[in-house]
């Protein structure tokens, strides 16, 4: 499974990372085409559709992505549309992670199904729209959920329970403590104070999402780490619910040893749409 992974994680290094440095925002656009269609496909299984019909779902959100670039929709201010998707993700994730696994089966598969791909068209747009600002500007966002991540693995591993009693939600994903959340979001801040500072001595010509928020005042910059840790863990859960309720343990096989492409990006639907709000505010 070790060996698995490497080769898997060199593989993907070696498409995204000369896709995000070329200095055309074109190939990792490309790439992104590619992930979010995979992931479309993935959401058509995960809520009991077929094969033919889940591919046919993937290529519609790729040709929904392609027809706004191709429309400029990436060249516009799409304020409106981030806080939109950032309003639906926080009622969206405290409501379903209220009513847990049983209740993702009462919700209408169609509502649920549209729902799903508005989510990853709305992370594509943010994601290419994020790398035309800037590789610094994306990769902030992109390190954050990383960041918060890793931290919250060794802080729940090291002090799981150890402050509290209770798991952070032990009917979606047994694995997760309060301690973990909190170290993930530990973690974060010191990433965005570190970043403002590696700005400021590199002479960044392109800010990062961090410093634009320092620019206004370093408590929304606090605010604004903890709130984007905290929405990162939200996109996790809701994709743990999601596979829970439908039985799966990785949303698909298509990344060997590290599930699907969905398992990989769960945190960062919720945490783009809402880095560009939070930008632009």
């Amino acid at each position: 499974m070790l060996k698995q992974r490497i080769i898997t994680a060199i593989v993907l290094l070696a498409i995204l990372l000369p896709a995000l440095f070329y200095p055309s925002y074109i190939p990792f656009g490309c790439v992104m085409l590619v992930l979010i269609g995979a992931a479309a496909w993935e959401w058509g299984r995960l809520n009991g559709y077929g094969q033919e019909l889940s591919l046919f779902l993937g290529a519609e959100t790729v040709v929904l992505c392609a027809l706004s670039w191709w429309l400029g929709l990436l060249e516009k201010p799409l304020f409106l549309m981030w806080t939109l998707a950032s309003a639906a993700w926080v009622l969206g994730g405290a409501a379903l992670l209220r009513v847990a696994v049983p209740g993702w089966p009462r919700i209408p598969r169609g509502l649920r199904l549209v729902g799903g791909l508005l989510a990853l068209w709305v992370a594509w747009l943010a994601a290419v729209q994020a790398r035309m600002i800037g590789i610094n500007f994306l990769l902030s966002i992109l390190v954050l959920v990383w960041v918060a991540d890793v931290f919250a693995y060794f802080a729940g591993r090291a002090f799981g329970l150890r402050f509290t009693r209770n798991k952070l939600a032990p009917s979606i994903s047994p694995g997760k403590s309060w301690e973990g959340v909190w170290g993930g979001m530990i973690g974060v801040v010191v990433l965005a104070f570190a970043w403002v500072w590696a700005d400021k001595a590199a002479g960044a010509t392109v800010a990062s999402l961090y410093t634009r928020l320092n620019e206004r005042g370093w408590w929304l910059l606090l605010l604004a780490a903890l709130f984007l840790s905290a929405m990162s863990v939200v996109g996790d859960l809701v994709e743990s619910l999601i596979k829970r309720s439908a039985g799966a343990k990785d949303s698909s096989r298509l990344l060997p040893g590290h599930g699907g492409v969905l398992d990989r990006v769960d945190a960062l639907l919720p945490a783009l749409p809402i880095a560009m709000m939070l930008a632009f505010l």
